[in-house]
């Protein structure tokens, strides 16, 4: 056995389930001695025993146990995979990532829509920043992912789906900001590094020579946009997630250059699509919504 086959853990699955070698055997209409010589084979090329074996009852070790707890989710994917092929319809778990600003402000809609036209998916919605879900995409940790400009992934296939202003806030006490160098003595409120919104933040801050004194780091825009209106500091954010968390009057907006304000969010995703990646893919395709107003829900 050079790898791990679905067959091989059927059998394993099935000598837990049915307690025993000889009813497992019964059940998969094999001789109790195939069932046994599959089980040595798992043992052998994992290196560990799965089953503690006291005279004739057969316990799960702590490696039997871990083992199971694949065997269960990769046996669970393998029917998902063949009930969507026979169907031709998407079908099972669909995991995508996306920024937490496009999750807040774009998506509901769109995944509502999704829902009616693919009953038969169950989106399970990953939130991080940029960096992170590049990360998760490349290792298929997720299929597919709503990701920020400007990032470098060349193995991936990219789709433009919105146009985003990126917009400067600070307190509503905070005088006008005419360059990079009015923020030099200010906190600088922003999410963790990866976040393509803050590396526009820092280039720009840099293309000026601003080095910042304090920086703030958050998880959430709901956080970064209550610090700023409290006055301790400044942030850069879309401008769509101030309309959709009603904060535009809570907190001053300055415009930033074009070259840093301008920007877009990509689907990308590795490899050939599935059923449910490419059902997003055409609605997204067909509704344009790099036109869509952000509040429309």
């Amino acid at each position: 056995m050079r790898t791990i086959d679905l067959e091989a853990l059927l059998i394993f699955r099935t000598v837990v389930s049915e307690g025993g070698v000889n009813r497992a055997a019964e059940k998969l209409h094999r001789v109790p001695s195939n069932v046994t010589t599959r089980i040595r084979q798992l043992e052998e090329y994992l290196g560990v025993r799965l089953f503690r074996r006291d005279g004739r009852s057969l316990s799960l070790t702590a490696e039997g146990r871990t083992l199971l707890n694949y065997a269960t989710r990769l046996l669970r994917l393998a029917d998902e995979a063949v009930d969507e092929l026979r169907s031709g319809k998407p079908q099972g778990v669909f995991r995508l990532g996306s920024l937490e600003s496009t999750a807040g402000s774009r998506l509901a809609p769109i995944l509502s829509r999704f829902h009616e036209e693919h009953p038969g998916v169950v989106v399970e919605l990953v939130t991080g920043t940029t960096g992170a879900l590049l990360k998760a995409v490349r290792n298929f940790e997720i299929e597919a992912a709503f990701v920020s400009e400007p990032f470098t992934a060349p193995e991936l296939e990219a789709l433009p789906v919105f146009r985003e202003e990126l917009v400067l806030i600070t307190p509503l006490a905070t005088g006008p900001v005419r360059d990079a160098k009015d923020l030099g003595r200010l906190t600088m409120i922003a999410f963790t590094h990866g976040c393509s919104y803050r590396r526009r933040l820092d280039e720009w801050l840099g293309s000026e020579n601003v080095t910042v004194e304090r920086v703030l780091e958050f998880g959430s825009y709901q956080g970064m946009i209550a610090c700023v209106a409290a006055g301790t500091g400044f942030a850069v954010v879309p401008q769509s997630v101030l309309g959709a968390l009603q904060a535009a009057d809570k907190v001053r907006q300055h415009k930033l250059p074009a070259h840093i304000a301008e920007n877009r969010t990509h689907l990308v995703w590795r490899g050939e699509a599935s059923l449910a990646l490419e059902g997003l893919i055409s609605m997204l395709r067909a509704e344009s919504p790099e036109e869509m107003p952000a509040d429309v829900h």
